[in-house]
C-alpha cells in the first residue's frame, strides 16, 4: 500500500470514528451507566412510564411583583411537573423533545428509557414518592437521569418546573427563596390528591406516606427548609433577598415554618444545598432538622461553599441521621446535573459562555458522578423509604475510600482484611469520602 493511499484510508477512518462519536453525543443520552459504575447504579427491573401534569397553587403571593409599601399581590401559581413511574410493560422509549438549555433559548432532545403515557404497573403495594427540585435556574429535566433510574426501581418520581426559576422563565431571586419549600409541599399534597382520584393514572400507584425530597442547589436549599431548618431573622431582612420580608414565612420558630415539615416526608437528599455561607441558617436552626438527610457535595464548591457551606450544614444536623458524600476536587455541579447535551458545547451569544459549564465539572466525568449518586441514593432511599436493612452495608463504610483495602479470595469471597466500599469494584472508589452520623450521636 502506498503512503498516499494509507494516509487517505487513515483519514477516512478517523473521520468515521469522529462522526460516530458526534452521532452518539447528539443523542444526548441520560441513561448511561458506565462499566465501572458501583453495584446499585444500574437501572432496576421495572419498565418506566412518564407523563406531564399541570398543577396550579391558588392564591399565592406573587413575589416578583411585590412593591414596597403596597399590598402583597397574589396570583394562581402554575407548576408543570414531570412524573416518572413503574409501567406495565416496556414500550419503545419516547425522546424528551423541546427541552430548554441553560440559555433559555436553545431546545434539545434527550434520550432515555421511559415511554410517554405508558400504562402504569399494577402494583401489589403503592410505590414511595420522590419529589425532585432543580437549581436556579434549571428545569424538571435537569435530574431526569436520576428520576428514570429511581422509577425503574419502584418509585413514583415527580420533578417540578419551579416558576420564576426555569431557564426560559428566570425571575427575581426572591421568588425562589420563598417558593421552593412551598412548591415542594404543594406538589406532595397534589400527588396525594391525584393518587386518590379514580380517573388518575396515579390512583393506587403512589404511597405519599413514604415520600422523599431530592433537591439540587436552590432545590437543596428548599429541601433543607422542608426538613426542618427555618431561616435566620437576618436573612429575612436581606435587601437582595425576598422583598418586604416575605421570607419570614420560613423563619425559624414562626408558626408558618413550624407547620411546614411534613410527617409524610421520611427522607431528604440535598445536592450542594445553597444558603449556609450567606447566613440563611444557624446552629439552632440546623438542630431542628429531624428528617434523615443525605448531603452530596464537591470539595471545591464555589457557589454553595464546602467547609463553611454544605459541610457546615451536615455538621449542624445533629438530631437526624445524616450523611455527607464528597467528591474531592469537584465543584458545584457534583453529581446532580445530567450529562451536558451536545448542543451546550457551543458558546452562547446570550450568555457569553458555553452552557456546557452549567452541567459539567472540570475534574470529574458527569456520567461517573451520576452513577455514584444513583448508587448512594438507591441505598439511602432503600433504607429509609423501603426499610431495606440490606442497604446499611452500602452506607456504613470507612470515611475515606482511599483508605480502603481490597482483598478478595480466588473464589470471589472477601478476606477478613477487606475494607473497600461495598458495591465498588477495585480501584473505583478513589476521590470519594462518606461521613455518617446517626441522630443524637457525637
Amino acid at each position: 500500500m502506498n503512503k498516499v493511499l494509507a494516509a487517505a484510508l487513515a483519514a477516512g477512518l478517523s473521520t468515521q470514528v469522529a462522526l460516530v462519536g458526534v452521532s452518539m453525543a447528539q443523542e444526548n443520552r441520560i441513561d448511561q451507566v458506565r462499566p465501572d459504575a458501583p453495584e446499585l447504579a444500574p437501572y432496576g427491573d421495572a419498565a418506566i412510564g412518564v407523563r406531564t401534569i399541570d398543577l396550579v397553587n391558588k392564591d399565592q403571593i406573587d413575589i416578583v411583583k411585590v412593591e414596597a409599601g403596597k399590598d402583597l399581590p397574589r396570583y394562581d401559581r402554575p407548576l408543570k411537573v414531570e412524573v416518572w413511574y413503574p409501567a406495565a410493560s416496556g414500550g419503545a422509549p419516547t425522546p424528551y423533545e423541546g427541552v430548554f438549555l441553560r440559555d433559555g433559548e436553545t431546545r434539545v432532545t434527550l434520550h432515555g428509557k421511559a415511554a410517554r403515557d405508558a400504562a402504569p404497573a399494577e402494583a401489589e403495594t403503592p410505590y414511595p414518592l420522590v419529589i425532585i427540585s432543580h437549581g436556579y435556574p434549571g428545569n424538571r429535566f435537569l435530574l431526569s437521569h436520576l428520576a428514570e433510574n429511581l422509577a425503574s426501581k419502584g418509585y413514583v418520581v415527580a420533578s417540578i418546573d419551579h416558576k420564576d426559576s426555569t431557564y426560559d422563565d428566570q425571575g427575581k431571586f426572591g421568588s425562589t427563596l420563598v417558593n421552593r419549600p412551598l412548591d415542594q409541599k404543594f406538589v406532595l399534597n397534589e400527588i396525594e390528591r391525584l393518587g386518590g382520584e379514580a380517573d388518575s393514572f396515579l390512583n393506587g400507584l403512589v404511597d405519599t406516606q413514604k415520600a422523599a425530597i431530592v433537591g439540587y442547589s436552590m432545590g437543596g436549599y428548599g429541601a433543607v427548609i422542608s426538613a426542618g431548618a427555618g431561616v435566620t431573622e437576618a436573612s429575612v431582612g436581606y435587601e437582595w433577598g425576598a422583598p418586604e420580608k416575605t421570607l419570614a414565612v420560613h423563619q425559624a420558630g414562626s408558626e408558618s415554618h413550624n407547620a411546614l415539615p411534613d410527617e409524610r416526608v421520611k427522607a431528604v437528599v440535598a445536592f450542594a444545598p445553597w444558603g449556609m455561607e450567606r447566613g440563611f441558617w444557624d446552629e439552632d436552626a440546623l438542630a431542628k432538622i429531624q428528617k434523615p438527610i443525605f448531603y452530596i457535595a464537591g470539595s471545591v464548591d464555589d457557589v454553595s461553599g464546602y467547609d463553611k457551606g454544605v459541610k457546615a450544614i451536615y455538621e449542624g444536623t445533629i438530631n437526624a441521621d445524616a450523611y455527607l458524600l464528597t467528591f474531592e476536587n469537584a465543584n458545584h455541579n457534583a453529581a446532580a446535573p445530567m450529562p451536558a447535551p451536545a448542543e451546550s458545547w457551543k458558546k452562547s451569544e446570550k450568555l457569553g459562555w458555553a452552557p456546557f459549564d452549567h452541567y459539567a465539572d472540570p475534574v470529574w466525568d458527569t456520567v461517573r458522578m451520576n452513577n455514584i449518586a444513583q448508587h448512594f441514593v438507591t441505598a439511602f432511599l432503600g433504607k429509609y423509604l423501603k426499610e431495606d436493612e440490606a442497604m446499611d452495608a452500602y452506607l456504613n463504610v470507612i470515611p475515606n475510600a482511599a483508605d480502603g483495602v481490597f482483598a478478595k479470595n480466588e473464589d470471589g469471597t472477601f478476606k477478613p482484611e477487606h475494607t473497600y466500599w461495598k458495591g465498588f469494584a477495585e480501584r473505583t472508589a478513589k476521590g470519594l469520602t462518606l461521613s455518617g452520623r446517626m441522630a443524637g450521636s457525637n
